[in-house]
């Protein structure tokens, strides 16, 4: 990926993907995952900016998650988790190539025995966008990370919102199927 302008949550957000979710997640085994119930919205500096219906997608999306596994959203402090969200976009090159024709392999009628066989290649590029999400969870009173999740997705800027929206759902659903994580 070139030019990933930071790490993202916009990778799920922003379109209707043509390919699977990249999502990984890693925690602090130490934290008390039981005592965070409620949360609040923070975005980082260094992350890229989506329009209000975008960011209005993902905190639905978010928020529905997040509710199914106990916490509860607050707009203002005090909160036990404040959840630091980046999203960023970066470009990868994708080669697609057919066969347009035919063609002989060795030993028959052709390769090794003198013959040639009509075939030709095509192969074309194209530029992907790829979103993606970071989201971070910190404790608010000791300011300390005790969960992040990361997703990341090829965009389809085509898609229709209810798209849209249903990959943001199934990304943060994703992102979060651990959380909170289970003690051992």
């Amino acid at each position: 990926m070139s030019k990933l302008l930071g790490l993202s949550i916009a990778v799920v957000c922003l379109g209707g993907l043509a390919i699977a979710q990249d999502v990984k997640y890693n925690f602090d085994q130490n934290a008390d995952f039981s005592k965070y119930k409620t949360y609040r919205w923070e975005k980082h500096p260094q992350s890229a900016s989506v329009d209000q219906l975008t960011l209005g997608q993902l905190a639905k999306g978010f928020d529905a998650a997040l509710a199914k596994r106990g916490l509860t959203r607050k707009d203002a402090p005090p909160t036990d988790l404040v959840l630091v969200y980046q999203l960023g976009v970066g470009q990868e090159k994708q080669i697609t190539s057919w066969d347009t024709g035919y063609g002989y392999g060795p030993g028959f009628r052709g390769g090794w025995y003198g013959g040639m066989g009509s075939s030709m290649s095509t192969s074309t590029t194209s530029t992907i966008n790829i979103g993606s999400i970071v989201l971070d969870m910190y404790d608010a009173s000791t300011k300390q990370l005790v969960w992040r999740g990361m997703a990341s997705k090829v965009l389809d800027d085509k898609a229709k919102p209810d798209k849209k929206q249903k990959n943001i759902d199934k990304a943060a659903e994703k992102m979060l199927k651990n959380y909170p994580p289970k003690k051992k």
